[in-house]
């Protein structure tokens, strides 16, 4: 929201984690920034492999979606950031687990979610829990009930990642406008 022609975002004061937060936004702002301007690469690979890690030793309920999914294909498209979806009883967990690198506590969403956090670990990575129908409205997404019904699996590194299916992905991705990676998501599943 806009404050005094500042952006700004508010948390109710008892959020969990605030202060870190706080202290973590502050120490990975540049980075992070660096990364979005285009000017320093998004080591997604590796922030990928620390999630990995770090939430199925947790046995959290989560599958991977946007252009990681793809990536972890082997799509040739360089990830910006991770988003992730995990279930509603683990989005809290999920804080948690990445609190060395939470830049916006896992707080309340009146949204198509139920609840949203945000992490930088090296890069960012961004979850939403408890997904319920009015993410599939008006058309079905590659984050929605449909997707999460429709789960595939793939290897990547030596884990097994559940990721949407290509034909949502496309699909969204279409409805985007994102003409670009509709061409490589083609080219893959011409190719495979």
């Amino acid at each position: 929201m806009e404050h005094d022609g500042h952006w700004a975002k508010a948390f109710p004061a008892d959020t969990p984690h605030l202060d870190r937060a706080w202290d973590n936004f502050q120490r990975l702002l540049e980075p992070w920034l660096r990364q979005a301007a285009g000017l320093a690469p998004v080591p997604w690979q590796s922030a990928l492999t620390v999630v990995c890690q770090r939430l199925n030793d947790a046995d959290v309920d989560w599958w991977l979606t946007g252009s990681a999914a793809l990536a972890v294909r082997g799509i040739p498209i360089q990830p910006h950031d991770l988003d992730l979806v995990v279930s509603d009883a683990h989005a809290l967990l999920v804080g948690e687990l990445l609190l060395d690198g939470l830049v916006e506590p896992v707080a309340p969403a009146n949204w198509f979610c139920a609840w949203w956090g945000r992490a930088v670990l090296g890069a960012r990575v961004e979850w939403v829990g408890g997904v319920g129908p009015t993410a599939d409205e008006p058309q079905p997404t590659d984050f929605g009930l449909v997707a999460a019904a429709r789960l595939e699996r793939v290897g990547w590194q030596g884990w097994e990642l559940r990721v949407p299916p290509l034909s949502l992905q496309r699909a969204t991705s279409r409805r985007r406008g994102l003409e670009d990676r509709v061409r490589l998501i083609d080219d893959h599943s011409a190719a495979g």
